[in-house]
């Protein structure tokens, strides 16, 4: 036993085997890697200024766009809008103030809906009168004349009854509606005619024409909501309705101007 071991320390311990040559596997692979450290700054760096180059070129092509100011004639077109779409919106909040006691002492079951109208008008007219002061617009001379007619038209068909108050309604957003149609339209053709000659479309316009567009949809809807509520029974519904559409657009026509 003793020989044995005593020849195995012996052949570990010979100078033969302390001349072996030792296989370092990990070596390669420190290499390769040391290798691609050194290449990889210089990758990352080709592919970060790539992606500034096409932001630079992206902000050079926005900035490139043109943005001009109003034209007189465009600007004079927003004046009006917005003048009367603010004094359209004080008519309507006055209009259901006025009509929602009288109809609600009858038929309670309009208070909900009653509610949920207003709320949105005076929505609107709270849009309106941002808008206004925001671009320095004076608002319609006959803000006090219309104030009174408003209160007026609502508590007269009021007391008529349910159908009559709903044809007001009716007429009312017929009016009301094909007149923010109508601006939008406008709005859109500007916005077309400013793209196809390589100029942006200013954040603004933009949100204006959202605007417009989310009000004239709540003031239709109120359509739907007076038809639906026997509005079409009134009588005189020809008469009333038509007297009402006739006065509101009156009334535009003179808001544009004073």
């Amino acid at each position: 036993m003793s020989l044995a071991l005593g020849s195995a320390r012996s052949v570990r311990c010979s100078p033969r085997c302390q001349n072996l040559p030792v296989y370092d596997f990990l070596a390669p692979s420190l290499i390769s890697w040391r290798r691609n450290v050194g290449k990889a700054p210089i990758a990352s760096a080709a592919a970060s200024i790539e992606v500034e180059s096409e932001s630079k070129n992206v902000e050079t092509d926005k900035s490139s766009r043109e943005k001009r100011p109003l034209s007189q004639e465009q600007r004079r077109f927003l004046d009006s809008a917005l003048r009367v779409n603010q004094a359209g919106e004080l008519a309507a909040v006055l209009i259901y103030t006025a009509q929602t006691p009288p109809l609600i002492r009858s038929h309670p079951q309009l208070r909900p809906l009653m509610k949920h109208m207003y709320d949105q008008e005076e929505g609107h007219f709270r849009t309106f009168n941002h808008l206004i002061a925001k671009h320095r617009i004076r608002p319609t001379l006959m803000y006090p004349v219309w104030k009174v007619a408003a209160t007026a038209l609502g508590w007269s068909t009021a007391i008529i009854g349910r159908e009559a108050a709903m044809a007001c309604t009716e007429a009312v957003e017929t009016e009301i509606g094909g007149h923010y149609n109508e601006q939008i339209r406008v709005l859109l053709d500007w916005a077309e005619k400013l793209e196809a000659r390589g100029e942006e479309v200013g954040e603004e316009m933009k949100d204006l024409l959202q605007n417009l567009r989310r009000i004239r949809d709540e003031e239709l809807e109120h359509l739907d909501h007076a038809v639906d509520n026997d509005a079409k029974s009134a009588e005189p519904y020809e008469l009333l309705t038509s007297v009402i559409r006739s006065g509101c657009r009156t009334a535009i026509w003179i808001s544009e101007r004073l």
